[in-house]
């Protein structure tokens, strides 16, 4: 029904996300061997695994320290279960998440959602709200290192899996401040990567205008930085009070300005709120092809 459902909105390629429960799966595997859709990706972790009933994607993270309980080995085994089920299913790309830092005391990032919430209307250039990101974006330079070292070991871990797969891992730009990769990480951690490794940037638009929204990067230039790696985009939009996963054109992203960076090679995926509406859903894929 899900795949169907899809397919009545004028889909022929789908993303198969990270709340695709196990006992969705049969299903999923019918509809691709009648042939009436395909997937062009999934996300980690796809499926979910056992036990699990929503989406989880960072059930288990890239960058807990391995040696230190078991969160390591299980995203592991989970990313490479994805890998397994994407190469099934013929997907081009695993979109994955790469963790976050964590504080003992006093979360950066929890600081500035607050100050956000108790003032509305103060904007990124604000003078108190700058002294209070650029606290923040030192704390967390202060202690990011031990959990991106520990994520790159993660990525190098997986790397070859993905190879022998042949599948490629879409690093995806994050919303939160806290996580993983830091925005200005990604040229260099795609620099440290061999030439032929499966792996490319993927970019949401709606975590980016999050990020932008809160002073810490603009859009264009997180995606020029970034240009020569994409490999694919999670589009939506940002409506005024700061709820992403919009139908495209109820908010306030400049589409015209993404468009740019696409190229025929890139996997464009809607990711639109369970809440949007059916005519909704079209009236964003029909925004989408025009802009094509």
């Amino acid at each position: 029904m899900m795949l169907q459902e899809m397919v009545r909105l004028g889909f022929e390629y789908v993303e198969l996300s990270h709340g695709i429960r196990i006992t969705l799966v049969p299903g999923v595997l019918r509809g691709l061997n009648e042939r009436f859709v395909q997937v062009s990706s999934t996300h980690n972790f796809c499926p979910l695994p056992p036990a699990i009933t929503q989406a989880a994607p960072n059930l288990f993270e890239s960058s807990a320290p391995a040696g230190q309980g078991h969160e390591h080995d299980q995203w592991l085994r989970h990313t490479r279960r994805t890998l397994d089920f994407a190469a099934q299913v013929r997907a081009r790309a695993v979109v994955m998440h790469l963790g976050s830092v964590h504080f003992f005391w006093f979360n950066p990032g929890e600081r500035l959602r607050q100050y956000a919430r108790r003032h509305p209307a103060a904007g990124p250039a604000e003078p108190r709200y700058q002294r209070l990101l650029t606290r923040a974006s030192a704390r967390l330079s202060r202690c990011a290192p031990r959990y991106w070292d520990q994520t790159q070991r993660s990525i190098a871990e997986i790397l070859p899996y993905a190879a022998e797969k042949g599948v490629r891992l879409g690093f995806e730009n994050r919303e939160r401040f806290e996580e993983l990769p830091r925005d200005a990480d990604f040229p260099g951690l795609f620099q440290s990567l061999p030439p032929s490794a499966p792996a490319g940037y993927w970019h949401d638009t709606g975590h980016a205008e999050l990020k932008e929204r809160m002073g810490v990067i603009t859009q264009r230039r997180q995606l020029e930085a970034n240009a020569g790696r994409l490999i694919g985009f999670h589009l939506h939009d940002v409506d005024a009070a700061g709820h992403d996963h919009q139908p495209i054109g109820k908010g306030n992203i400049d589409f015209k300005m993404v468009r740019e960076f696409w190229q025929p090679h890139h996997v464009l995926v809607l990711e639109l709120s369970s809440r949007a509406s059916p005519e909704d859903v079209v009236d964003s894929r029909k925004r989408i092809e025009n802009l094509l």
